[in-house]
């Protein structure tokens, strides 16, 4: 089998292993490792996206990769990173964030059947189900408090003026015992997470250990941050969601595509599969000044945005970039208006304020000039354009056949003003 580790620690992958020759020893034949996502919200974000390939390295290596969707855990809230406690979700938004995020592992991990099927589980069908003094018994006697007390994300909370309650406390329990659970249920010898989890992935080794008398592996990678130290994912408007719902494909690529040069070899070697020997060869060229502009970014763009959203989400994404380019004569489909409806100005107007009216007209009414005078100048001076063609004369009227799948026109003032009219029935 292919030598995941060394795949892994090329693509500066790992950050912590807790015995790499035990790790190594155990994926030199099929094994079942997992990664814990907990359902904070209906999607996942650019930041879980690196525990995603990390499950897709280990699957195209012959493992079987093992989905946590943390239902249980989501009910109280991990305290790692967070200096003041997580608002509590109702059982029913974690069921629907629980079935929403599912539905993103199966996009982007393999389901077809010609590399080993992913598990996808829930820890609240067990987790719920344990008796708390059975629980309290069985497990909790086997913690202490000192070195629960003694991790950093308890110490620092501790210490803060927020505090922690006693039920983000038992975080680290619950999730060590998912662990032992996956151990003893299926089989599974391995846990991996962001540098964050380490001290609950050693929370839940210790306890399989205790439990079951056996050896477990942890395993973290670096979490994903730009050079500044800021945590990459996050835009002005916030996260960077893997759902198209909440983050369109064209804005999803469109931050790929604006990642500095700095970053740009560390994002393709962490969240692509392109060949490693490609990337060094496009780093030498980076450092020699021999790249075009933007190469680099337009191919981690590329990738990323097509694992997340498939080949249609990329081929969205790069008709709407181009047909938002300034001066962009693109031709302009009803895949390009989906895309452009939430990345630009947009106004409605009655088909009587369209059909059969000049571009004075409806710019005037639509509001992308405040006047058909002015209208009628930018088209003397060959700056006025519907749905990326030029106007030349101020008489020329637009018809039903203008119209985009019937009902869309995109007009523009010079070469960046633009504003996408809603024809209403």
């Amino acid at each position: 089998m292919e030598d995941i580790i060394d795949i892994l620690e090329s693509r500066s992958f790992i950050d912590s292993m807790t015995n790499k020759e035990g790790i190594s020893s155990l994926l030199s034949k099929p094994s079942k490792v997992y990664i814990g996502f907990d359902p904070t919200a209906d999607s996942l974000h650019l930041g879980n996206f690196v525990g995603i390939i990390a499950l897709s390295w280990f699957q195209k290596a012959g493992h079987t990769p093992v989905v946590l969707l943390g239902g249980a855990t989501g009910k109280i809230g991990d305290p790692s990173g967070k200096s003041i406690e997580r608002p509590l979700l109702t059982y029913e938004e974690l069921s629907h964030n629980v079935e929403n995020i599912r539905t993103q592992f199966e996009q982007c991990l393999d389901f077809s059947g010609k590399l080993p099927l992913p598990q996808i589980v829930n820890n609240d069908t067990w987790l719920s189900e344990l008796p708390l003094i059975d629980f309290l018994r069985d497990v909790g006697k086997h913690y202490r408090m000192g070195p629960m007390l003694s991790k950093e994300s308890v110490r620092i909370r501790i210490d803060s003026d927020e505090g922690m309650s006693f039920t983000e406390f038992t975080y680290q329990i619950m999730q060590g015992y998912d662990f032992f659970h996956l151990y003893s249920q299926e089989g599974v010898r391995l846990q991996m997470g962001g540098s964050d989890q380490w001290g609950n992935i050693v929370s839940g080794i210790d306890i399989t250990r205790k439990l079951a008398k056996e050896e477990v592996f942890g395993l973290t990678f670096p979490l994903l941050t730009k050079s500044d130290g800021k945590k990459f994912g996050k835009s002005e408007d916030g996260a960077i969601w893997l759902s198209k719902e909440k983050c369109s494909p064209y804005k999803f690529y469109q931050y790929l595509y604006r990642v500095a040069d700095v970053d740009v070899i560390r994002l393709l070697k962490m969240l692509t599969f392109l060949p490693i020997d490609e990337i060094s060869s496009w780093e030498k060229q980076l450092i020699a000044g021999e790249i075009p502009p933007n190469y680099l970014q337009k191919k981690l763009a590329q990738e990323v945005t097509k694992i997340v959203h498939g080949e249609e989400g990329v081929l969205i994404a790069e008709k709407v970039t181009a047909a938002l380019a300034p001066g962009s004569n693109a031709p302009i489909d009803g895949t390009v208006v989906e895309g452009l409806m939430g990345e630009m100005p947009h106004a409605e107007l009655s088909r009587e304020c369209v059909v059969n009216k000049t571009f004075a007209d409806v710019a005037s009414a639509s509001g992308l000039l405040p006047s058909k005078g002015e209208a009628n100048r930018l088209v003397k001076n060959g700056g006025a354009y519907i749905n990326n063609e030029k106007i030349s004369e101020t008489h020329i009227q637009i018809n039903e056949s203008d119209l985009i799948d019937e009902k869309f026109l995109l007009l523009a003032s010079g070469k960046k003003k633009k504003l996408l009219v809603k024809v209403q029935s």
